[in-house]
């Protein structure tokens, strides 16, 4: 059950929702906040051996708010072992 909710949702997945934890229109944190939570989803249900399915959603997020620039660089940054955030 809880699986097909989500594979709904990822179906009708067109842009980010509204979130109220960032109410504002600099998207910055929302953008940031995503990124990080779809990479802690993916190493938190990788590490139990659990499909990581879920985790797609902050992908769809982030990719809908981030500029494409900023996603590559963080992809190098987490590549080379500089990255600032905490995953």
């Amino acid at each position: 059950m809880y699986m097909e909710d989500i594979q709904t949702k990822l179906d009708n997945y067109r842009t980010a929702p509204f979130d109220a934890r960032f109410p504002n229109q600099n998207q910055t944190k929302n953008c940031w906040s995503n990124y990080l939570d779809f990479h802690r989803c993916q190493k938190s249900l990788t590490a139990k051996g659990v499909d990581v399915t879920p985790c797609d959603w902050y992908r769809r997020v982030y990719k809908s708010l981030c500029p494409m620039s900023w996603v590559q660089k963080w992809e190098d940054q987490r590549a080379d072992g500089t990255f600032p955030g905490k995953i």
